[in-house]
């Protein structure tokens, strides 16, 4: 298992969850009641998947596509360890840590 910590913007805890390596990121978050949307599920279609790896997780994951380069580039908040949730699965490694990009609100905070 992975412990992985979801960080508010302001780069606080928000909450920590284990997690099985190959789970996909926009479904634990989503689970997690973190404030991604995904409406497009998972069709590479928007943006409203988008966070921020540490310097260590975003080193570690696969370059991102073209494509997701592009609708990265239709984000707010964008940062160069932005990735969109749906395209990352979460790595068999100790921990992982994500950040949810400026002007998110986490669901139960609403």
């Amino acid at each position: 298992m992975t412990l992985v910590r979801f960080l508010r913007p302001d780069g606080t805890l928000d909450r920590e969850v284990e997690a099985a390596p190959g789970t996909n990121l926009l479904d634990l978050a989503q689970n997690e009641g973190q404030p991604l949307e995904g409406a497009c599920e998972k069709a590479m279609a928007c943006s409203t998947c988008h966070v921020v790896l540490s310097d260590e997780d975003f080193a570690k994951n696969p370059v991102a596509s073209e494509e997701e380069d592009d609708l990265l580039d239709l984000a707010a908040h964008v940062t160069r360890n932005s990735r969109l949730a749906c395209q990352v699965d979460i790595p068999d490694q100790e921990t992982f840590t994500v950040r949810m990009p400026g002007g998110s609100v986490n669901l139960e905070d609403r």
